[in-house]
């Protein structure tokens, strides 16, 4: 029996271009020393828009991943089964060479080139990036060892996904994953217990056995970690692989695996040391300096995730407010759900500008107004775009009203995966304290920041001059105001940077509203272009909108 027609329901965004349809990343990549990658970005954002593709990142996090850690006999063999899909995304991500790009292409312009594909991926499926994220970070800190690092260069380096579990030599490519966090200390890892003994002569490069756990060991299916472990000189960092050099299974041993929120295609877990082998990387003592550049890098994964989550979700929201029937006429035509989705779209362009210059900075790395990017405003973004993708996403469900809350839709993950990146490699206090750090530290690298920032415009000159004298409070005080004085010099730089990249009605838009306290933080408030006080018209509104999804 026939009961209704079903009727103003709107269609899932399938089979679209993910790179072409983003006028935003497509004219920022053109405008760079990454332009020689845009073709690649083409070819891999219709392969990432595809149905197929949609429906791994479904699977992949509908299967999760099972724990198993006997054998059928009884051996114990600790490996984690994921479902076909989860390897299919890391075979994209591997043959796009997202995990190391910049040692397979060291060019110019690398570093951004490699963030647009990351940020491509991000909107479609977050799980797989993690160890993407952690194999590309452990690269340098590898190279600093010259003979371990010799032995895996092209298993790191290849395009290839090898989902087996062998011993490190039989593998064409391998995954790195990261272990640094204990029951006691979370953040503060200088509290872990672990300890390692050396095997035989101490020192760097040598065997040690590590005994002890970690509560966060992440993507524990990776061919090695680098951990963080207590050795007579203090905390030292170390290469332990899945397999010891005979080919015995290492005793890392899995208790469980976490049962997250959200990133449910990845695997977390619980692991304990049975006296398993590593080997010393770095210097004995300096484990934190030793992979402080790994946290560093992955933390602009974290900001380049958050965008990429943040552009699908008003990409889902444009979609189906440009389709769906309210009151007799579409949503997006609605002046007051135009003014949400207008705010919506400055918010991505604006987090999509800064993950793409903090990449860039990468590209430059003595130059010192380049190091004070990487150095203080990657913390910084970090602890802002992370934090704004929650809100953002909430915001774009709302906008798909039940539709968006229900898990057979791409909204419910897309708003389940945002808080992962505010969390993970520092949370907002951490981030904000490493700035305060960053700028005490290189004052002079600040102050350079700062006049290159102050030179575009007068309110965003205005908004330097108060963070200077923000900044001249006692230490005390500034850490009490950490978080403000930090979201203070995001939103400088965002200013600034659509100032010089947007066309200027959306950075007359982003500015007014962002110096405005009487916009607050809820999208939907613009109301003014300019300190002059013109109020937004609809024409601006729709202009905004058919820059952002010109589909």
């Amino acid at each position: 029996m026939t009961t209704h027609a079903v009727t103003n329901q709107v269609t899932e965004l399938t089979d679209y271009n993910v790179y072409r349809t983003d006028p935003i990343l497509h004219a920022a990549i053109l405008r760079s020393d990454a332009a020689w990658i845009d073709a690649d970005l083409l070819r891999f954002g219709a392969t990432l828009g595809s149905g197929e593709v949609a429906l791994w990142a479904t699977l992949a996090n509908r299967h999760g991943p099972e724990l198993a850690t006997h054998d059928r006999n009884g051996n114990r063999i600790d490996q984690v089964a994921f479902h076909p899909a989860w390897h299919d995304l890391l075979g994209l991500l591997r043959r796009e060479g997202l995990h190391a790009l910049p040692w397979i292409t060291p060019r110019k312009g690398v570093h951004m080139a490699r963030a647009a594909g990351y940020f491509l991926q991000a909107q479609i499926e977050s799980g797989a990036l993690c160890p993407t994220t952690m194999t590309f970070a452990a690269i340098p800190v590898l190279h600093n060892e010259p003979a371990l690092y010799s032995q895996l260069a092209a298993q790191l380096l290849s395009r290839e996904h090898d989902p087996r579990d062998l011993p490190l030599a039989q593998k064409t490519s391998i995954l790195i994953g990261m272990g640094m966090t204990e029951k006691q200390g979370g953040s503060d890892v200088r509290s872990n217990t672990t300890v390692a003994q050396a095997m035989g002569t101490a020192g760097r490069g040598q065997p040690y056995a590590l005994t002890g756990h970690k509560w966060f060991f992440s993507a524990p299916m990776a061919d090695a970690h680098l951990v963080l472990a207590r050795c007579d000189a203090g905390l030292s960092c170390f290469f332990v692989p899945r397999w010891r050099p005979d080919g015995s299974k290492n005793p890392i041993l899995i208790q469980r695996l976490k049962d997250k929120l959200g990133n449910r295609s990845n695997a977390s877990s619980e692991v304990e040391f049975d006296g398993a082998y590593g080997v010393l990387v770095g210097v004995e003592g300096r484990g934190i300096p030793t992979i402080i550049d790994m946290a560093n890098s992955t933390r602009l994964d974290c900001v380049i995730g958050s965008a990429g989550l943040m552009r699908q979700a008003f990409v889902q929201a444009a979609h189906h407010a440009r389709h769906r029937m309210a009151f007799g006429k579409p949503l997006d035509q609605q002046p007051l759900m135009r003014n949400v989705l207008a705010d919506l779209a400055l918010e991505s362009e604006a987090a999509t500008l800064l993950m793409l210059r903090l990449a860039q900075a990468c590209d430059n790395p003595d130059d010192p107004l380049e190091r004070a990017w990487r150095r203080i405003i990657t913390p910084a973004a970090k602890f802002w775009i992370c934090k704004r993708a929650l809100e953002f996403a909430g915001e774009c469900m709302e906008v798909l009203g039940g539709n968006g809350y229900v898990e057979t839709g791409a909204m419910a993950r897309l708003y389940r995966e945002a808080p992962v990146n505010s969390i993970w490699e520092g949370s907002g206090n951490v981030m904000c304290l490493d700035v305060l750090r960053a700028i005490e530290r290189d004052a002079d690298g600040f102050a350079l920041l700062l006049d290159s920032l102050a030179q575009h415009d007068p309110d965003v000159k205005n908004m330097a001059m108060a963070l200077r004298l923000a900044l001249g409070a006692t230490p005390d005080e500034r850490e009490m105001l950490a978080r403000r004085l930090v979201q203070q010099l995001v939103l400088l730089v965002q200013c600034s940077l659509m100032r010089e990249q947007a066309p200027t009605a959306n950075a007359d838009a982003f500015i007014a509203s962002r110096i405005d306290a009487g916009c607050g933080r809820v999208y939907g408030t613009l109301g003014t272009l300019g300190t002059l006080g013109t109020l937004m018209s609809a024409s601006v509104q729709r202009a905004i909108l058919e820059r952002a999804w010109p589909v």
